[in-house]
């Protein structure tokens, strides 16, 4: 996921992304203590992407009150 992507998206589509990722990275945190991920790099991916969308969500004023 890339910036560009995210450019166009509105804030419940940001929300909702968000919220699939800190899924993700939970699911990958679970695999990665039990010994079952095959990919670390994909935490760091996912890691990314969450700071991404948060950045994104920062820039369109949610939670500047």
């Amino acid at each position: 996921m890339k910036m560009i992507d995210l450019k166009d998206k509105s804030l419940e589509q940001l929300e909702a992304d968000l919220i699939g990722l800190l899924k993700t990275q939970f699911s990958l945190r679970m695999q990665h203590a039990t010994g079952q991920l095959s990919k670390n790099s994909e935490l760091k991916r996912v890691r990314r992407d969450i700071a991404r969308v948060k950045t994104k969500l920062a820039e369109k004023g949610v939670g500047n009150e």
